[in-house]
């Protein structure tokens, strides 16, 4: 799947996009949770974060088994 950072998002990630495989668990939570693992500063901004998939404002515990872009 695609994931897309914006604003300070992508300043830390240092990309605006790349390729990857749904965490294991496979929703949301386990996703950012795999992104704070390679990203730590990110966490900072948890409380912020929303995260749609494939357009569509989600929660963090929605699946992403199927999802194009977040």
């Amino acid at each position: 799947m695609r994931v897309l950072f914006f604003s300070v998002l992508r300043d830390l990630a240092g990309v605006s996009e790349l390729e990857m495989a749904p965490a294991e668990g496979g929703d949301v939570a386990a996703l950012l949770e795999e992104i704070y693992q390679r990203w730590p500063a990110m966490r900072d901004w948890d409380e912020r974060i929303r995260v749609a998939v494939d357009l569509e404002y989600v929660g963090r515990d929605h699946a992403l088994a199927g999802a194009a872009e977040v």
